[in-house]
């Protein structure tokens, strides 16, 4: 039987975890063994499951208990299962985005860029990109399109945030990521010595276009993409090996990052 609680009113501190931490309270980056995120959807939160992240409490309708929630609860154990009204549930920031089922779970051990890195042939390396919905659409290609993983600048938004997880699909439990440590702070460098070219996605007169035979021809390959808006800083272009760019028609100059990254994942993929 389902270890099932049901909540009358929002202040029950059962439901801090949803209701009243914030992401950086969550992520808990004092450390990072008990740091939170919160997972939304049965899909969502079965991929997490799938990647071995280990849930502390659900968050649903009563209806979904026997309904949408019924195979994510069996696969809980004895997880509480936290139950309310809609009118109660309504009340919690951010509930009308969900699709009625929420579960907080333990963040995953966090990757070195070494691990990321082995065996692969193809990465994308994300500098400072912080809007959520582009990170979990990146994501999302990436795992589509042929990325074997993604490393991040550690002014990226957290690929565990909870838009960011919902944007994904749950991928982000599916393509493995790391942020770029101390070792890898000259990172074009360290993926050089891994045997990888570098391409930096970036509006210039230097660059190719991204479908030249050089560069689509590369045993290994990272794919570098910029922030929203100013895109790469000036040092990450003059050092990687290739200028890249996605040639437009009708005068536009440049997509939206998101967009970009898989018209590059999809072009630069391993044949």
């Amino acid at each position: 039987m389902p270890n099932v609680i049901e909540i009358s009113d929002i202040s029950a501190r059962e439901l801090d975890a949803y209701a009243r931490l914030t992401h950086a309270q969550l992520r808990n980056r004092a450390e990072p063994e008990k740091g939170i995120f919160i997972a939304e959807s049965p899909k969502v939160i079965a991929l997490a499951l799938d990647a071995g992240c280990i849930p502390l409490s659900l968050l649903m309708e009563e209806k979904h208990i026997a309904g949408d929630a019924a195979e994510i609860i069996s696969r809980c154990g004895n997880t509480p299962v936290y139950t309310a009204s809609r009118d109660v549930l309504s009340q919690l920031t951010g509930y009308q985005l969900t699709r009625g089922v929420l579960c907080s779970m333990l963040r995953p051990k966090v990757l070195s860029p070494a691990a990321v890195c082995e065996n692969a042939k193809r990465i994308a390396v994300l500098e400072g990109i912080v809007d959520s919905t582009n990170i979990g659409a990146i994501f999302r290609s990436a795992a589509a399109l042929g990325m074997d993983g993604i490393l991040l600048t550690k002014t990226c938004c957290d690929p565990l945030c909870r838009r960011s997880v919902r944007v994904s699909m749950g991928t982000v439990f599916q393509i493995p990521w790391a942020y770029l440590d101390a070792e890898s702070e000259n990172w074009q460098s360290y993926l050089n010595c891994l045997g990888f070219k570098t391409a930096a996605m970036a509006l210039n007169d230097k660059a190719i276009p991204i479908d030249m035979l050089q560069v689509t021809q590369e045993e290994k390959l990272a794919i570098v993409m910029g922030t929203e808006g100013d895109g790469l800083s000036t040092n990450t272009i003059e050092n990687c090996d290739y200028n890249i760019v996605i040639p437009m028609y009708h005068h536009v100059d440049s997509l939206n990052v998101a967009a970009a990254s898989a018209v590059a994942f999809w072009e630069l993929r391993v044949r």
